[in-house]
Order: structure tokens, then C-alpha cells, then sequence
């Protein structure tokens, strides 16, 4: 495995990074406070080709590998977590899902315009009952001579509130548990549908909400993919969406590591830069020492994916190991700054309050744990 990036990858890392820190660490504090999704930057990242790294040339796409999207991941979890979760709920998991199973005609509808920012998409895949039991799912769509009937309701959707359109998880044949799911497209505006705002502690530029769909009459080309393999299409969509959530949470460990060793080498003590302390060190070492853990699982999992190889395990490894080591990173990070660490100025109590996510969204930790079990041949 070659763990050097490519002049390309690495124009790219630079390229973006300056984006990020002018466009979007810029407003992260100001987003949070609002609890706002600064919703003109989809338009602005899709005219400079950010939205579509992943996705072909001939929707618009740049077609680059997954260690550059990895690495746009990443960069975006610097610069701001609450704005980043928007930005890869539309890219990893619901243009990701219309590019792997959807139409052409749906992806000239949706994932065309998608990458050009000019609309944005949602994954509605958790509900009241279950997150992680999708055999517990209620939202059930029924078809009929004139398309599909959607009952039920979704919570926790980021962009749930503003989206164009929800890539929405229901059952077609409930009889069949989890096998008996479909992915359905829901459009905003379409009669039935509404959406809630969900306050929420950390990531707040999210919007995270409550979709409920009562009698919503979808057309029959509203099925994305095949009908009952919803539950398989999913998983497939999430695989890709962990190991970019893995990246994610890197940056986020990132962005606390960074800001603690900055603390670390201003703040005074007893004579001297608390930096100087031994305990202090060892923390900020073992910080340092995790995060490139975490990243090299990262790289491994990207890489796999990207060359069409196995991948699951990894995905699930990398998503476990990054995630719950930034909510470490990010705890340590406030212990450092002390009281300084709850003071709402510093950016390390947003971190603290928009890491815990990572360890719930895309499959909590346990689910992670789950999954590379049964990888290992547990039953």
C-alpha cells in the first residue's frame, strides 16, 4: 500500500483546504449560533467541481479516486463539522445512491443537478422505533395503478428541512422484515410532506428534522433501484458514506489537536507554558498518535473501495476507530484548555458538542463492532 498521495491528491488537499478555511471555517461559529446551513454553498462548491469528485464526467462529475474524496472529507471536518455533515449527507449517501442505482433518467433529474449545487439531496433512513433495526421500520409505501403511497416518518434527517429531495428507506413488503425495503425519491413539495426542525447539541448547521410523510402519492418512477433490495442498496451506500465519515472525524481530531497544542504553547503555569508539563505531552502525543491511526485506516478502506475490492470490514474499522477517537480527542482537548475549554469564544467546545455524532450517525459504534465481527466469521 503506497501511503504517499499523488501530486494530483495532494494539489487538490491544498486547493480545497484554502476553499475550506476561507469559505467555511470562516462561518462555523457564526452557522452554529444561528443553528443555519449556509445553503448558498452548495451552489458555490458545485461551480468549482467539489460536489461531483466521486461521480462520473458525463453527469458532470471529476471522476477522481476516493483518497481525493477522502481527503475533501476530511478537509471539510477541519473546517467545520456542523457544515460538513450537510454537505456529506447530499455527496456520500443520497447522490452516491442515485448514481449507484438510479436511472438515467433519474440521474439527469438528480444527481446532474446535484453535482452542480443546484439541488440538494437527504438520506432518510432512521425513524422514531429504529435506527439500527431497520426490520423495525414503520414507513411503509404501497403501490397502486397511479405510483406509490408513502406512510410513516423519518427523524434525525440533516438537510431534512431545506432539501429539494429526500432518498427515503420504506417498506414494500413489510411481511419481509429489513429484505422487504425499497429506496423511494420524495421531492420537496409534494403533498403530505412535511418537515420539522429537530434542535439538536452539536452540529447544529445541519437542520437536522422530522420528516412525515401521511398519504404521499409518489409517480411509479419514484423507486430508485429494485424494489425489496432497498436493505442491500443501503448498506452499500452507507459502506462508502463510513469510510467518508471516518475521514471526517480525522478532521475533526484535527482541527482539536491543533487548537490544543496551540493552547498547550501559550497558556502559562507556574513558570511556564503548560505544554512543558509532562502530562500534558504525553496527552497531546497520544492524540497525535491516534489520529494517524485513525487515518491510515482511513486510506486503507478508501483505497479498497476505490479498486472495487472488499471492503466492509475496513469501512466498519475505520468508522469505529476514527469516530471514537476523536470524542476522545475532542474531550481532551477541553481538559486542556481548562475552563477556557467551556468558554463559548473558544472553538473547542464546538467540537466537543459536534463530536458525539460520529459515534451515533452512519451505524453507532456497537453496529461498527457488529459488523466486523461478523466479518470475522462470529455469528
Amino acid at each position: 500500500m503506497d501511503l504517499e498521495l499523488t501530486e494530483e491528491q495532494r494539489i487538490f488537499r491544498d486547493r480545497f483546504r484554502e476553499f475550506a478555511r476561507g469559505e467555511i471555517e470562516a462561518i462555523a461559529k457564526e452557522c452554529d449560533e444561528k443553528g443555519e446551513f449556509p445553503k448558498e454553498l452548495f451552489r458555490k462548491m458545485g461551480s468549482l467541481g467539489y460536489l461531483g469528485i466521486p461521480f462520473p464526467t458525463e453527469y458532470g462529475g471529476s471522476g477522481l479516486d476516493l483518497v481525493t474524496f477522502a481527503l475533501f472529507a476530511e478537509e471539510l471536518g477541519h473546517a467545520s463539522a456542523g457544515i460538513a455533515v450537510g454537505i456529506y449527507v447530499h455527496v456520500a449517501l443520497a447522490l452516491s445512491a442515485v448514481h449507484a442505482f438510479g436511472t438515467s433518467r433519474q440521474k439527469e433529474s438528480y444527481l446532474a443537478p446535484g453535482i452542480r449545487g443546484e439541488k440538494v439531496g437527504a438520506w432518510g433512513f432512521a425513524e422514531p422505533a429504529g435506527g439500527s433495526d431497520p426490520s423495525s421500520f414503520r414507513t411503509v409505501a404501497e403501490q397502486g395503478p397511479n405510483g406509490w403511497r408513502l406512510n410513516g416518518t423519518k427523524v434525525f434527517i440533516s438537510n431534512g428541512t431545506f432539501a429539494d429531495f429526500i432518498v427515503v428507506t420504506a417498506k414494500t413488503a413489510p411481511e419481509k422484515g429489513a429484505q422487504g425495503m425499497s429506496l423511494l425519491i420524495v421531492n420537496k413539495g409534494t403533498p403530505g410532506f412535511t418537515a420539522r426542525r429537530i434542535p439538536v447539541m452539536g452540529v447544529r448547521a445541519t437542520e437536522s428534522a422530522e420528516l412525515v410523510f401521511d398519504n404521499c402519492v409518489l409517480p411509479q418512477d419514484a423507486l430508485l433501484g429494485r424494489e425489496n433490495e432497498g436493505f442491500l442498496q443501503a448498506m452499500k451506500t452507507l459502506a462508502l458514506g463510513r469510510i467518508m465519515a471516518a475521514a471526517f472525524a480525522c478532521g475533526l481530531g484535527r482541527a482539536a489537536l491543533e487548537a490544543s497544542l496551540k493552547y498547550a504553547g501559550e497558556r502559562k503555569a507556574f513558570g511556564q507554558a503548560i505544554g512543558a508539563f509532562q502530562g500534558n505531552q504525553w496527552t497531546l502525543a497520544d492524540m497525535a498518535t491516534r489520529l494517524d491511526a485513525s487515518w491510515l485506516l482511513t486510506l486503507r478502506a478508501a483505497q479498497l473501495a476505490g479498486e472495487g475490492r472488499p471492503h466492509i470490514k475496513e469501512a466498519s474499522m475505520a468508522k469505529l476507530y476514527a469516530s471514537e477517537t476523536a470524542t476522545w480527542i475532542c474531550e481532551r482537548a477541553v481538559q486542556i484548555h481548562g475552563a477556557y475549554g467551556m468558554a463559548m469564544e473558544y472553538p473547542v467546545q464546538r467540537y466537543y458538542r459536534d463530536c458525539k455524532l460520529l459515534e451515533i450517525g452512519e451505524g453507532t459504534s456497537e453496529i461498527q463492532r457488529n459488523t466486523i465481527a461478523r466479518q470475522l466469521g462470529l455469528k
